[in-house]
């Protein structure tokens, strides 16, 4: 082994019943690199960096650190080997101090109590190590997503990792917290730290990374190093094929100007102030804004998961108010949630009990299930919408994150919802899950006469995807603007816009 690896992976191979989730994979990591790991939902990459954890066991292969070969790891081998990884959703008691979340486990004692003070103290020299300003003593459910991944970076360096592994750490960010994210991640890779860095940002990738290995259906395809390599060239290693363009091209006759689908009037409640807008029939209508806007809360009034204080929701020329999402649902709105995992896919639940939700009532006789249809509908929106999976008894939870999307999307194609709102619908996967999305988008509005209400905190995707944009600030309309006016600098201003009494100053 060369003295340069502080890591390898040698032809690491992962078998599931009825799937192959890693074919003969191998990566190096040198000391005080930054190495991305790239590749499409579904690549492996999640399971390749829990095999360095001991969350998963591979079949075959080997794992070397500093030398020492291993045919396998534990969590307790992997953290006295060095190894930590911040993940996704953080490993956090919400009701704890920083401090005491910094210790979790292994806590500072005085014989047999508990020492909160010198723990206290520790964290506030570890916050500091890392430049950041977070008081040990804030309840972790009072800090920001950003200042949470902090902790779980600080916990890791305490505990005297050398080699970290971060997994879509910028997902849950705003850009702010994106940055100072950046800063400490640099500030690590400084002091020697070898990082792994998963990213379905590219730019970030550019910005951060030192080489690139890329994954596609589970087998090691390239590594590169960054500064010699070009975005389209990651991309089509990626997928495998090229991607002509980000956005496809959409026809420009789909909408129907004299039918308005949804239409609001003066709509308050769930933090939300006379919102006015209409959509109409075959257009794609994208609201923006910054986190917190209100955007999210009015998807939520519209699909009854949150009560309407006043105003009018007329939905086809007729006042709806629905009190549930049930109603909703009923009424032909659908709503593909952010947070797929806590409000979308039930993840324990088949594919085909997924897709299938919406529609029991309407496929069952005298409440018995036509299994016949239930299979039918299920193996069509899985051909049509290429979820990869190796049957549809496999449970949600086992799905890439892109694929999970997707099942959410056949359920509502499947209840043949005419409104649908999409709330971030490409967060957190790939380019190539991306681009299969927009065409399905394009899709239902083209050849389905559907109506799209998409949000989105991505500037690029939403002006490449709407064909108009209503900008929401402090919960009131700041701005509407047609295709040929989009700007991302007027986009941004309506976003940033203070409000006084209901208007934008």
């Amino acid at each position: 082994m060369s003295e340069e690896y502080v890591l390898q992976l040698q032809h690491i191979r992962k078998e599931y019943p009825g799937v192959v989730a890693l074919k003969d994979v191998s990566l190096e990591l040198k000391k005080g690199e930054i190495l991305a790991l790239i590749g499409e939902n579904g690549a492996g990459k999640s399971t390749l960096i829990k095999t360095c954890s001991g969350a998963v066991i591979p079949t075959s292969g080997k794992i070397v650190i500093n030398g020492n070969e291993h045919t396998s790891m534990t969590p307790q081998l992997a953290a006295e080997n060095g190894i930590a990884i911040i993940y996704q959703e953080f490993n956090n008691v919400a009701e704890l101090s920083a401090a005491e979340n910094l210790f979790l486990g292994r806590p500072i004692k005085k014989g047999f109590i508990i020492d909160k003070a010198a723990m206290e103290r520790e964290a506030e020299k570890a916050f500091e190590h890392l430049h950041i300003k977070i008081n040990p003593k804030s309840l972790m459910k009072n800090l920001t997503v950003g200042y949470q991944q902090m902790v779980e970076i600080a916990k890791a360096i305490q505990q005297d990792a050398q080699i970290l592994i971060m997994d879509e750490p910028s997902a849950p960010l705003t850009s702010t917290e994106v940055e100072n994210m950046f800063e400490v991640v640099k500030h690590l890779q400084k002091e020697g730290i070898s990082i792994i860095y998963i990213s379905h940002r590219l730019e970030e990738i550019y910005r951060l990374s030192d080489r690139i290995v890329v994954l596609r259906d589970g087998e090691y395809v390239k590594t590169l190093i960054t500064k010699e390599s070009h975005v389209e060239e990651l991309i089509h290693l990626m997928v495998g094929r090229e991607l002509t363009e980000t956005y496809p091209a959409r026809k420009k006759d789909c909408i129907d100007k004299g039918k308005v689908v949804l239409e609001l009037q003066d709509v308050c409640g769930n933090g939300d102030e006379n919102i006015s807008f209409q959509i109409h029939k075959g257009e794609i209508l994208g609201l923006g804004g910054l986190v917190g806007a209100g955007r999210t809360e009015l998807a939520h009034l519209i699909f009854g998961a949150a009560k309407k204080k006043s105003g009018r929701i007329i939905l086809n020329g007729k006042e709806i108010n629905p009190g549930n999402p049930r109603e909703a649902i009923d009424l032909g709105i659908a709503l593909v949630p952010e947070d797929r995992k806590r409000h979308g896919a039930m993840l324990g639940v088949s594919i085909k009990n997924n897709i299938n939700m919406a529609v029991y009532e309407r496929n069952s006789t005298m409440s018995v299930i036509d299994t016949r249809k239930e299979k039918a509908v299920a193996k069509k929106y899985k051909e049509e919408l290429a979820i990869k999976a190796p049957n549809l008894e496999q449970p949600v939870k086992n799905l890439s994150g892109g694929n999970q999307q997707k099942v959410i999307l056949a359920r509502w194609l499947a209840a043949n919802s005419e409104l649908v709102i999409f709330d971030e619908p490409t967060r957190g996967i790939d380019v190539g899950a991306k681009y299969q999305i927009y065409k399905l988008m394009n899709h239902l509005v083209e050849k389905e006469g559907k109506t799209i209400l998409l949000i989105s905190s991505e500037m690029e995707e939403l002006m490449g995807m709407s064909d108009r944009i209503v900008v929401l600030s402090e919960g009131h309309v700041t701005g509407e603007l047609e295709k040929y006016d989009f700007n991302q600098d007027t986009i941004m201003a309506f976003a940033s816009a203070a409000v006084r009494e209901g208007e934008p100053v």
